[in-house]
């Protein structure tokens, strides 16, 4: 199945449907339990539609909870089980450190640029 360029765009994330992965957008300064749910959501609708690779862009949030990082390991698992793969991109260092003391640097695929997360994928 081939996807086409596909944007759908809401107030804190936007999701872009691409031929072979799906860029999520964190438009969010907090990844919290504000947004986590809407997240989770995102994530699920990207599932069903079958696509199992997700780029996840956290560029402009400077800050996850527990929220947040449990709609990153959904995500994570849901990709995983569908031998997919699941990538964070672009942490800021209060985020990073979030993860690292949660030890998820060492379950989670994590880089710098999303041009580096795309070549990991080709």
């Amino acid at each position: 199945m081939i996807y086409l360029p596909k944007h759908l765009r809401n107030m804190n994330f936007e999701v872009t449907l691409l031929e072979k992965y799906t860029q999520t957008v964190s438009k969010v300064e907090k990844l919290d339990s504000t947004n986590a749910t809407e997240l989770k959501s995102e994530f699920n609708s990207i599932g069903k539609s079958g696509v199992n690779t997700i780029i996840f862009d956290l560029s402009a949030t400077r800050y996850c909870d527990s929220s947040g990082l449990s709609a990153i390991l959904m995500a994570n698992r849901m990709c995983r089980d569908t031998n997919g793969r699941f990538i964070l991109c672009c942490l800021q260092e209060n985020v990073m450190k979030m993860i690292k003391i949660a030890q998820l640097d060492k379950v989670l695929s994590i880089y710098n640029s999303i041009e580096e997360a795309e070549q990991s994928i080709f």
